[in-house]
């Protein structure tokens, strides 16, 4: 017999995809409109900016006591982007998870595996462009990075939709609606129509086309 505790306890839903996907707006959907999802507080070794709180946006650390919590293995994943650690710690997600919330992690396909590897019950989730067309199309049109850093972006867009594999579920933002209503769902509803084996069946085409 499952306990009430067990049945309380929230699950870990790991959501990468290739920039310019529309993998952050769809998270920042998600939260709005389910107040029973939570994302964790990251640490980082980044400098904290004027409009930020300590424990409210990040856990801000020096990078000796970053890497002393690697050492202690008390992060689930982490990562170095742009010279900054980035990473989640295994507190952060038990507090979340015991809470009984649904735990979001927007991060990369390398910290999905992380994640996985940790965490064998944690959901895997991938979000595909539905052309790499429209993915650049997206990414100029963001506004936030120069040319340069858009074609660097997209160039490696590639290899990581590659890893999709890896993954437990598939989605396609091609609407935005739909996409959100099928993310929902595999959160909160019932995830079994977007495991990875139908969905690679059912985009096969696609997946042809962004990977090779």
């Amino acid at each position: 017999m499952t306990s009430k505790s067990n049945t309380t306890r929230g699950q870990v839903f790991v959501i990468a995809a290739a920039s310019g996907t529309g993998k952050t707006s769809l998270v920042s959907a998600l939260l709005s409109a389910h107040p029973n999802a939570a994302v964790s507080i990251s640490h980082t070794t980044r400098a904290q900016r004027p409009n930020e709180q300590d424990g409210i946006n990040y856990f801000f650390v020096d990078r000796a006591r970053f890497e002393d919590l690697i050492q202690q293995g008390l992060f689930v994943e982490h990562a170095e982007v742009f010279g900054n650690l980035y990473g989640t710690s295994t507190e952060e997600v038990e507090r979340i998870i015991a809470a009984g919330k649904q735990l979001i992690l927007e991060i990369d396909w390398q910290g999905a595996q992380q994640v996985k590897a940790k965490l064998p019950d944690a959901n895997l989730i991938f979000i595909l462009p539905p052309t790499l067309e429209t993915l650049k199309t997206r990414l100029l049109g963001r506004g936030q990075d120069d040319l340069d850093t858009v074609e660097q972006r997209f160039n490696g867009a590639r290899d990581e939709i590659a890893q999709y594999h890896t993954f437990d579920y598939l989605i396609v933002n091609d609407n935005f609606q739909l996409a959100l209503q099928q993310l929902s769902a595999i959160v909160f509803e019932d995830p079994a129509p977007f495991e990875i084996q139908a969905q690679t069946a059912r985009y096969i085409d696609l997946l042809t086309a962004l990977t090779t």
